[in-house]
Parts: structure tokens; sequence; C-alpha cells
């Protein structure tokens, strides 16, 4: 049986980082004001997750909120010290941080191996130069390929943050972002479709008409097109969307742009709806009119369902269902059923090649 998995964050707002993205207010997008960040300050975090930490759990330390490997080299050393502390008691299994391509090099990765990081997670955000300019990210794709390049190549896991949507992008560009940070190789990565935060450079944009951000349904869309390709690459998908925080809602400080606190299923019941509607095309209408019964894991059900059910009323509009209903089981095989007759079965493999073969067919559910 797989290890439950618990992150301890660490959170170093915008501690180091060089540059001030239009898009970035730290403090916002953490929850958290400025800190003092020492080895105490990791200390009292750790200890305090610890406490509430079942024994049979593989536990990580993550810095993030800002450019890690920018921040003082004397600096990075104590707070990894403290970290390491606790990887060497075995009370924690890995390290990692979040850090910009351009404080990565040589000196810099040694000094993360000698103590004891793990995975660090490169925020490439895009790989076209023209949509970083605008941005003002400070660093270009070329440096985004050598970092990710150097990371491997000292043995830590890469991992990409991207971000679709930003200003001067355009669809088939985040496609191809996507497509080049495959060919990076990470281990893992995340979707971070941009949001309209306030007190940012972005927000005057958005103010002043330069600046549209995604709609809902556009990010949903593009979000599960990138989820499939990685996926289909064995690339692990850890997060979609920003996190929901006390700040970070609809009535707090974002201020447009594509945000639902549920966004990672809305973006899995989209693939789902795809992939049911592709198995139930290829059947004969006499075999699934009458109804159907789907047998599914507990854990994907109200993904194949769809909030409020809107996937199922969809499929029984479209194909003159009368009825589908669910049955739980234990592995993970999607298998449709008319009474007691299977009559196909996919898995979340199977799910993402076809929603990536329904949309370069141009078919809309």
């Amino acid at each position: 049986m797989n290890k439950k998995i618990k992150i301890i964050p660490i959170f170093v707002p915008h501690a180091g980082c060089p540059n001030q993205c239009v898009f970035c207010n730290q403090r916002r997008i953490t929850g958290r004001p400025d800190v003092k960040v020492d080895g105490e300050y990791v200390r009292n975090i750790v200890e305090k997750y610890i406490e509430t930490i079942d024994k049979d759990t593989h536990t990580e330390i993550a810095f993030f909120g800002g450019s890690f490997t920018a921040i003082d080299p004397e600096v990075q050393r104590e707070l990894l010290m403290a970290a390491k502390h606790y990887k060497d008691l075995g009370i924690i299994s890995r390290i990692r941080c979040s850090t910009r391509p351009d404080v990565i090099n040589e000196n810099i990765l040694e000094l993360q191996k000698k103590y004891g990081m793990d995975i660090i997670e490169l925020g490439i955000q895009s790989l076209d130069d023209e949509v970083l300019r605008i941005s003002n990210r400070g660093h270009n794709k070329r440096q985004s390929l050598e970092a990710s390049r150097l990371i491997r190549d000292h043995g830590f896991v890469l991992g990409h943050q991207i971000m679709p949507g930003l200003p001067g992008t355009t669809k088939e560009k985040d496609i191809k972002t996507c497509m080049e940070s495959i060919a990076m190789r990470p281990r893992m990565v995340r979707i971070y479709p941009t949001l309209v935060i306030k007190d940012t450079d972005l927000s005057d944009m958005y103010e002043e008409g330069s600046y549209k951000p995604l709609t809902l349904e556009e990010a949903v869309e593009l979000s599960a097109y990138m989820y499939s390709l990685y996926s289909i690459n064995n690339i692990d998908v850890i997060r979609i969307g920003l996190q929901n925080t006390d700040s970070i809602n609809e009535d707090g400080d974002v201020k447009a742009g594509p945000f639902h606190p549920a966004f990672r299923q809305l973006v899995e019941e989209r693939i789902y709806l795809y992939a049911l509607t592709a198995e139930l095309t290829r059947l004969d209408s006499g075999d699934i009119r009458g109804g159907l019964v789907i047998h599914a894991p507990n854990r994907l059900i109200s993904s194949l369902a769809g909030q409020k059910r809107t996937n199922i009323n969809k499929l029984k509009d479209k194909f003159a269902i009368k009825e589908i209903s669910f049955k739980k089981k234990k592995d993970d095989i999607i298998e449709i059923y008319n009474k007691d007759r299977s009559l196909c079965s996919f898995n979340k493999r199977d799910a993402f090649h076809y929603y990536l073969n329904l949309q370069t067919e141009g078919l809309c559910i």
C-alpha cells in the first residue's frame, strides 16, 4: 500500500526574488505578510506539523512562496540545515523548493545537494520569450532550458510550474510551452492558469483594458489539454489551479481570471466527460438508451458524474439515455454496463487519450 504524503510548507514570501513579475503579489498569494525566515522559523513550523502526522506517512519539507535559491547563501544554509536535521532523524523523507531559472548554477546546486535538497521546482511559467518579457519575468527561455538540464544532471528531481494565460500569450503558445516542458523531462508539474491579483501590475493592465484573462471555460479546456499531454508522457501533475486561501478567492484578492475553489475537479470532470462520450459513441444506441450503470472506484465517481451531475445530464441528453447510475468497485478500471452485461471499459490513461483525440478533431461536447 502506498504511504500517504504530507507536505510541511515553509513559506518564504518574496525572499530573494530579484524581480517583480506583473502577476505577482507574494504576500497575497501565500496569505502571509513579511516574516523573519530563519532556522528557528523552520523548526517551529516543523515541530507544529509533526505532532499531527501519522507514523506511516511520507513527509516532505517544502520551501515555497519565493525564489529559494536567490536567497543569501548563508540564509539558505541555515534554513536547509534546520530541514536536514529532521531528514537525518528520519522524521521527514525529502526536502523540496521552488525557484526561478535564472538563479540556478553549479555553485547553488552544490549547496542544495550538500544540505539534503531533493526536489527543485522551476517556475518557468512560459517558454515564449515575448510572453516572458511582457510579464517582466527577468529571464528567458534559454535560461529555463539550461536550469532544467543542470538540475537533472546534478541528480535532483526536476519539477516545472507553468502559467497559461499570461499577457501576450495565445492558446498555441501555451500548448507549445507544455510540449517543450515535456521535452525537458520534469518528473512533476504544476499548472497555474493566470489570475489577476489585487495590487499587481497585471491588475493595472486589466483595468486599462490591455490584458484579458482566460475565462473559466477557456482555462478548464486548456488545462485539461495540458494535463492530458503531461500525463500520457508519464509526468505527474501535482496541482492544477492556485490553492484556495483566506485571501485567494473570488471575494478576496482575486480581481479577475479563472478562479474556482475546485478547479482541478472541473478539469478532471471535463476529461472524463470526453472519455465517456467517446466510449458511448462507439456503442449501439439500443444497448444504452434503456439505462447504464458505470462501475468505478469511489474516488472517481464525483469526477465522472460532474458537479451537480452535469456530466450525467449532458450524456443523457446527447445519447437519449433514460438513466445513468454508479456502482462502486475497488480497481481503477471504469466499466459501463447495461444491466449485467459489460459494454466497454477504460482507465484514466485512456481518458487522457480520448480527450486529446477529440480536441484534435475539434469536437465539442
